[in-house]
């Protein structure tokens, strides 16, 4: 289980920044300031381009949907950025700043997130963000196999609870200092 069942203790999430996105460096550049200044440890980070086998695994539950195949040819349509996220309550948290899945709805009735001001469609809605700690840990595993989440927690979860840690900037992520 991601979820560990003391009070100080940190939630991962797992943040996907969509192929759309990223032809756009302004937009990366607004959607990572959103991250940090809503003090989020970006604990793993990568720029990836996904196959059709890591995007069905990524979106199983999705499979047998009529926007399945659009989902799984526009993930797989250009790079993406995966980050593993840290903060209390990383889930709530991140889902709330991305705002409603349909983007044309986020506009309306939440302007101000990241859907509602930088998604397109509810397939080109700018931004993937786990929906529960289960989620989060099968989509950490797939997107970041080296990652040992358990280890994570019994090895460093700990420096970033007391503010132990630094930030790369070049990297965009936070080390255990």
């Amino acid at each position: 289980m991601i979820n560990k069942p003391t009070h100080n203790a940190l939630q991962l999430t797992v943040a996907i920044i969509k192929p759309h996105i990223l032809q756009a460096p302004h937009l990366i550049k607004a959607i990572r300031e959103i991250i940090l200044s809503n003090k989020f440890y970006v604990i793993r980070t990568k720029r990836t381009k996904l196959t059709g086998k890591l995007a069905g695994e990524l979106y199983v539950e999705h499979k047998n949907k009529f926007f399945y195949n659009r989902l799984i040819t526009f993930m797989c349509s250009g790079p993406i950025d995966v980050h593993v996220l840290a903060h209390h309550n990383a889930i709530q948290l991140w889902r709330d700043l991305m705002g409603p899945t349909k983007s044309y709805q986020a506009r309306f009735t939440s302007p101000d997130t990241i859907r509602g001001k930088h998604g397109l469609s509810d397939t080109r809605n700018a931004v993937h963000g786990s929906d529960s700690p289960e989620s989060a840990e099968k989509e950490a595993l797939i997107l970041f196999p080296e990652f040992s989440i358990r280890q994570w927690y019994k090895d460093e979860e700990k420096y970033f609870i007391n503010g132990k840690v630094v930030f790369n900037k070049e990297n965009f992520v936070h080390r255990a200092a």
